[in-house]
């Protein structure tokens, strides 16, 4: 098990404060009073959790474009946090900066929620990003990446692929969408977050059925391109998930200490610009 005091950050989590920033009214999906984790309670959970820092994805459920709730608590946090805009396919280099400037590191492309096809005139984008130094985070299913592939490895852009890829349970670790993720890593520009197995198992707690999945990754990626996510406060979840669980399975799926070390915090730390 790792130490109390061993540092982490969390690199997928979500913040809803529909007080302050009501949801948008064209949402694809509302989160309910249970899936609703305010900035206050992310703070409260890291430090229950021994997390030092979080990087904070921008969710197409409630806020879709609406990334002032992020925008705040990247504010609020001084440091703690870091950010993933949800953008139009077209905002322009200016945009990109000033998120840049308030802590936004990278722009979410959900593929699995809105489809390929809705993304398929973002290599404009991409090239912006390159030249900034963003991340594409981009979050696909089963087979997808095999289409989107090409695009996303001629782009030169930096690539942070959410949920171990989301592959088919039953697929296997040579399902295409699969091979074309851990073809990535040869590229050297690609990283993966191990996070929500939930997505990628059709078993309850603790998803026997998706570790083959992590440890391919390992094995293509290696702890320096890889890091750890909790996927907090866990919206539509196909049944109860807990927090420390979720640390918990982790540290069995990476009984290294090293490699701990590493997709927990020296990862991270290095490719989001993370403070001491």
């Amino acid at each position: 098990m790792t130490a109390p005091n061993q540092p982490r950050i969390d690199c997928h989590v979500h913040v809803f404060d529909p007080q302050r920033f009501p949801y948008a009214p064209d949402a694809w999906y509302v989160p309910n009073p249970a899936e609703t984790g305010t900035p206050d309670l992310l703070g409260q959970v890291l430090d229950a959790h021994g997390v030092a820092h979080a990087l904070i994805v921008g969710p197409n459920s409630g806020y879709g474009l609406d990334n002032r709730c992020l925008l705040d608590t990247l504010q609020r946090g001084a440091g703690r946090y870091k950010g993933v805009a949800v953008v139009r396919n077209d905002a322009s280099r200016a945009e990109l900066q000033d998120l840049q400037a308030a802590g936004v590191v990278g722009v979410a492309f959900n593929v699995a929620l809105l489809g390929l096809d809705f993304y398929s005139d973002i290599g404009p984008l991409l090239q912006r990003l390159r030249d900034l130094g963003m991340w594409a985070q981009v979050q696909v299913q089963g087979d997808q990446l095999a289409s989107l592939r090409p695009l996303l490895q001629d782009s030169g852009a930096r690539l942070l692929f959410d949920h171990c890829g989301r592959p088919d349970p039953g697929q296997g670790v040579g399902q295409a969408g699969f091979a074309a993720l851990l073809a990535l890593a040869e590229t050297q520009r690609a990283v993966v977050k191990l996070s929500s197995l939930s997505k990628c198992s059709a078993q309850p707690f603790p998803h026997r059925d998706a570790w083959p999945y992590v440890a391919a990754l390992v094995q293509a990626y290696t702890p320096q391109a890889l890091v750890w996510a909790s996927d907090w406060p866990f919206l539509r979840a196909p049944e109860r998930i807990d927090y420390g669980l979720v640390l918990q399975l982790m540290e069995t799926l990476l009984p290294d200490a090293a490699a701990r070390q590493a997709v927990y915090w020296d990862t991270p730390r290095r490719l989001f610009g993370f403070d001491a």
